[in-house]
Order: structure tokens, then C-alpha cells, then sequence
């Protein structure tokens, strides 16, 4: 697809994306500087992405009824899965008939919507390294999966997950037999579908994770080529990401085999564009934890910390472009959370957040805002990360969400 169209014209080349997050809406704007025709879907009525696009469309996607009569109404060229909760089945179907592009493909994208798929492929089918873990459709399976026979099984502490779930919603760590049910409890309600089923995972005792952004493109040479970002530090809270940083310090040997892994996992998936690689890393040694076939939210840093951002390359790759990973600056981003449960708030402190030197903000303008439901960010560059992290931290805390007067 190196030929584009003009938008809403008969040449146009349009694209849609199922799920418009905040970060969806970065990759909509950056598809829109390139001259594309974009669809925003997403379950509720003006998600930060559907506020950009040339048309806005609000289904459930977990329906394949519902997303089969929107992809032959809208008939895109490019079907971009953002979020979990997608039919999946319904998009490998279609795309086995000719009937839609899926990014990076239908396998990739049902594979990677939830933990049993892409686990199950990096630990059994690619043999990469990963924390020992089970699945588990009840509490009694979960007691058990930690117990195991003879002392053997998963033990204290762990992890468990929902096997579909976003930004960490639903995982807890359990620390010893008193925290198994409200661990399982919390991970129901986080669960976006296929509830009553959870991974648990032995912990690792890990220096440090990192987001690995993978993307797979077209070279100047027309062929397929996997290049790598800076390594994404970051900070998360309850499983759900609250800072992150570029670059972060690796030993040559640790990011050797961070890319292999990286690069074998999405090799596998196949098709194109950017993909999210989480990992573990204790010295020279890591173990693969999940993959995302879109950018990640802890990627949001590359706004401020590449030429090209995470969402730019997403949008260059899918659209058969050349690429660009250079890192222009060290970065850092803060989140900035609702604080209050409430429709339409608004936001105090803006100026001031921007008056802290090389920062900048990006308000979601997500309609309903949670407490904790992430609703902004704060990014700052800097001659080095200390500075940066410090610099978003202090803007991220001087903007104060809150009730419309």
C-alpha cells in the first residue's frame, strides 16, 4: 500500500480501528497527517479517538454480527485491532476470505488478545524463556495451581491475571494463602471477557521490565525488515503502568537477547507494524512476559523521546512505509489520573504543568472520568532520564483534574 488516497474522495485509502483509546488517537492522527481516511469504533460514544476520525462508530465488538455488518458497510483496507474485547474469530473468518486485512494479522490479533494464546506460543511453541505458570477456571484450580502436589506447584509469591484484561486491570501479586481469594475476586471483576479464567505465574525476581518496541516494516528495499526502539523503562502500580522512561540502561548481552525474543515472538505473529514486548530482566538473563500487536502505553514516552513516536511507526508500518526508530532525546512520562469519579471534569493547572522546562501534556478527553482511570499524560526530554522522570513526575503533579463548576 505505497499509493495513498485522497480522504473521503473514491481513491481514499481508509483505515479502521477497533478500539480508540487514547492511544488509539495518536495512531489516528499520525494515519491522518499521511493523507488517510480513518474509522474510530470503539463501545462507548465519544472515545478520545472517535473525537479525530472522519467518522466515529460505536458497536460491541466482541459481537461478530455487529462487526461483520460495520466492516462491510465501512469496507476498510486496513483493519487495525486496538483493544481486547474484538471478535476475533469473526476477523480470522473474513480475512481467510479475502474479506479484510487484518493488522498485523487475524492469527496475531486473536493469539495476543488474550495471556493463554500468546503464552501457550512463546513457552511451548518458540521455547522462550518465561515465568513457570498454569491456568485456571476457578478458585479451587487456582489454590490448587499454587499448591500443587507435594509442595510443587506454582508457590508464594505469584502472580494472577485475567486471561483478557488492559492496563493491568485484574492482576494482583499473592503473597501467601490469606490474599488467593481477593487475588481471584479482583481478577473477575478486571477481566473484560472470558471471565472465570485466569493464568497465575511464579514470580521473578527481576532487576528491572521493559516495554521492547518491535517493528516489523518494509525497507527501502521492499523487503520485510525488524527494527528495534530504545528499551522503555517503567514503573507499574497493581499491574498498571504509572511511569516510563527511554532509554533504559541494559547490559549488551541482556539487550541481545531482548531482541532476539523480541524479534523470534513477532517473527511468528507475522504481518506488519509495531508491536509491544514486555520482559523481564535480572543481569544478563530474560524472560518474555507479553506481547501487544499495537503500541503500548508505556510507549506514550516516545512522544517526547523519538523522531518518529511509537503511533508513527505503527501508522508507517501498516501503510508499507520506511521507518525510523532513532531516539532524539532521553525522556520520561507520568501519568495523570481522574482522582474523582465524574463526567466532564475539567483540568486546573495546565499552565502550570507546561511551565516546567521540556515538558509537554496530552489530555485524553476521555467524557467520564474513574479515579484511577488514566486521563492524561505528562512527557518531559532531558540531557539524561533522572532529569526527565523528575520533570514529568513534578508537571504531571500540578495538574488537577476535577469536578465541572
Amino acid at each position: 500500500m505505497t499509493r495513498l488516497g485522497t480522504p473521503l474522495s473514491p481513491s481514499a485509502t481508509r483505515v479502521m480501528l477497533l478500539g480508540s483509546g487514547e492511544l488509539g488517537k495518536e495512531v489516528l492522527i499520525a494515519l491522518q497527517r499521511l493523507g488517510v481516511e480513518t474509522i474510530a469504533v470503539d463501545r462507548y460514544e465519544n472515545a478520545p479517538g472517535q473525537q479525530v476520525a472522519h467518522r466515529a462508530r460505536t458497536i460491541t465488538m466482541s459481537d461478530p454480527d455487529q462487526l461483520e455488518a460495520l466492516l462491510s458497510a465501512e469496507r476498510p483496507h486496513l483493519v487495525v485491532p486496538e483493544i481486547e474485547a474484538i471478535a476475533t474469530a469473526k476477523l480470522e473468518e473474513l480475512e481467510e476470505a479475502g474479506l479484510v486485512r487484518v493488522i498485523p494479522t487475524a492469527r496475531a490479533a486473536r493469539l495476543t488478545m488474550d495471556r493463554e494464546g500468546i503464552r501457550r506460543l512463546a513457552a511451548e511453541t518458540l521455547g522462550l524463556p518465561t515465568s513457570p505458570y498454569k491456568f485456571c477456571d476457578s478458585l479451587a484450580e487456582l489454590q490448587a495451581a499454587i499448591d500443587g502436589k507435594d509442595g510443587k506447584g506454582i508457590g508464594y509469591p505469584c502472580i494472577v491475571k485475567p486471561v483478557m484484561s488492559s492496563s493491568g486491570k485484574g492482576q494482583s501479586k499473592i503473597d501467601g494463602p490469606a490474599d488467593v481469594q481477593k487475588a481471584w475476586d479482583y481478577a473477575m471483576a478486571g477481566g473484560r471477557v472470558s471471565k472465570g479464567r485466569v493464568i497465575v505465574e511464579g514470580f521473578i525476581d527481576f532487576d528491572y521490565e521493559i516495554t521492547l518496541l518491535t517493528v516489523r516494516a518494509l525497507g527501502a528495499d521492499g523487503q520485510l525488515q525488524t527494527q528495534f526502539c530504545a528499551p522503555i523503562g517503567h514503573l507499574q502500580v497493581s499491574g498498571d503502568y504509572v511511569e516510563s522512561w527511554q532509554p533504559h540502561p541494559m547490559h549488551p548481552e541482556a539487550l541481545r537477547k531482548a531482541q532476539d525474543i523480541a524479534g523470534r515472538v513477532t517473527a511468528d505473529l507475522g504481518g506488519q507494524g509495531l508491536f509491544g514486548v514486555e520482559l523481564f530482566v535480572k543481569g544478563e538473563e530474560v524472560w518474555f512476559s507479553e506481547v501487544s500487536p499495537r503500541p503500548h502505553d508505556t510507549g506514550l514516552v516516545t512522544l517526547a523521546t523519538q523522531w518518529q513516536s511509537e503511533f508513527e511507526l505503527h501508522a508507517r508500518a501498516i501503510l508499507g512505509l520506511p521507518v525510523d526508530t532513532t531516539l532524539k532525546s532521553p525522556g520520561a512520562s507520568a501519568v495523570i489520573y481522574g482522582g474523582v469519579d465524574a463526567t466532564g471534569i475539567v483540568f486546573d493547572g495546565v499552565a502550570e504543568a507546561l511551565a516546567v522546562p521540556g515538558t509537554d501534556l496530552r489530555l485524553f478527553g476521555k467524557p467520564e472520568s474513574f479515579a484511577k482511570r488514566r486521563m492524561g499524560v505528562a512527557l518531559a526530554h532531558a540531557e539524561d532520564v533522572d532529569t526527565a522522570r523528575a520533570r514529568a513526575k513534578e508537571a504531571a503533579g500540578k495538574v488537577k483534574p476535577r469536578v465541572a463548576d
